[in-house]
Parts: structure tokens; C-alpha cells; sequence
């Protein structure tokens, strides 16, 4: 076979495999909008398959399960929330902390079922669910000790204690999202405040963590 022919029996496979991937996505784009606030559970794959105008069985063909659709759904938005956290490197340290609150935020508020799956670790529980909680995490303890210390690797006092702020935010957000009382840029300054807080404490048990200087003032530290 000589070269023209070896890239003849290339591209069909070329263009079927690129036409598969954008099947692929356009059918996680649109089950983030039919689980973007409806549960895991209330959806069955007739439902899905009906209310996405396709057969049951293409979602079968690319995700093998109803769990394997939803859980390439659940990773496909965090992956775009874990790159946002993680972007914003031309920023000022404070700005890109700021920018990741109202981003986390904004993740929540227009994907409530799939962040309640996340935070609460899915049908009972699901390893990988958990896993995806984790990254989520730790991209978000990354930023913000980057925004506070000017790096990401930190000690594992200030880890916890980020960490543990995270946790809260976690709590509080699924609070705000099931009953919305506070406008989100409200909601977003209380919890650029209550990190404050956490700073301050981690410089009392660990001075190798200097909180930023408006922090340890009590003083708002973020724009």
C-alpha cells in the first residue's frame, strides 16, 4: 500500500472518530441541562432519551450506563470548574482568589443537582463521585493558598485549615442554593470574610503562613 493509499484509509477513521467525540459532547451537553436541577435519580434513561431526541441506545454506545452518562457529565463541568480555578494566572494573587469564590458560586447556582451529587459523595457511596469532590478541592486550596501565600504547596497546618474552609463553603453554598436568601455577590463577600478569618488563624499556629496584611487587620483583604 503505498502512502496515498495509507492516508485514503486514514481519514475516514480520522472524521469518524472526530464526529464521535462531538456526538459524544453534544450529548454532555445536553444531559448538563437536564441534570443541571433535576437528581440523578429522578430521570430515568427513557426519560433522558426522550427529552434529548435521541435513542436510548447512543447513550448506551458512548457511556455504557445511565451512572457512566451522568458521572462523564458531572466530570465534563468540573473539569471546566477545576480550569477556571486553576486560570487567571495573569491576575493579581487576591483578584484570582476573588474570581474563583464568585466562579464557585456561580457553578453551584446553575448546576445545583450535580454539585449536590459531588458535595454529598452520590448514591451512597461512590468512589468516583468522591474523587471528583477531592480534585475540586484541592484546586480550590491551591488558588486560594496561592492568592494568600504567593504559592500553592503549603504546610499541612495551613492545608487543613484551607481545607476545612472549603468544607464550610461546601455546607453553606448547599444551604444557598436550596433557599437562595443572599444575592451572590453578597454570599461571595461573606465567604471572601470568613477565609479572612481562617488566615488570621493559621498565622497564630503557624508564622511560616503570614496572613496578607489586610486580613490579619480584620480588614476586608479582597476587593
Amino acid at each position: 500500500m503505498n502512502i496515498s493509499q495509507q492516508r485514503a484509509g486514514t481519514r475516514p477513521r480520522a472524521r469518524g472518530t472526530e464526529r464521535s467525540l462531538a456526538r459524544r459532547a453534544e450529548l454532555i451537553a445536553i444531559g448538563r441541562r437536564l441534570f443541571a436541577d433535576t437528581s440523578y435519580d429522578a430521570l430515568s434513561m427513557d426519560d433522558i432519551a426522550r427529552q434529548a431526541h435521541v435513542a436510548k441506545g447512543l447513550i448506551y454506545y458512548y457511556f455504557g450506563s445511565k451512572r457512566g452518562y451522568y458521572l462523564a457529565i458531572i466530570q465534563d463541568s468540573v473539569a471546566g470548574l477545576v480550569a477556571f480555578a486553576a486560570s487567571g494566572l495573569d491576575l493579581p494573587p487576591v483578584d484570582r482568589v476573588h474570581r474563583t469564590i464568585d466562579g464557585y458560586l456561580r457553578y453551584a447556582e446553575h448546576n445545583q443537582a450535580a454539585y449536590r451529587t459531588i458535595v454529598s459523595g452520590g448514591v451512597g457511596f461512590d468512589a468516583e463521585v468522591h474523587a471528583i469532590r477531592d480534585e475540586v478541592r484541592e484546586a480550590i486550596v491551591t488558588t486560594i493558598a496561592e492568592g494568600a501565600y504567593g504559592r500553592g504547596d503549603v504546610g499541612p497546618l495551613a492545608r487543613t485549615g484551607l481545607l476545612s474552609w472549603v468544607c464550610g463553603v461546601e455546607g453553606a453554598t448547599l444551604d444557598w442554593i436550596g433557599c437562595p436568601r443572599l444575592p451572590r455577590e453578597t454570599m461571595r463577600d461573606l465567604l471572601v470574610r470568613t477565609l479572612g478569618g481562617t488566615l488570621r488563624a493559621i498565622e497564630e499556629m503557624d508564622p511560616s503562613c503570614p496572613a496578607p496584611e489586610p486580613a490579619r487587620r480584620g480588614e476586608h483583604f479582597l476587593k
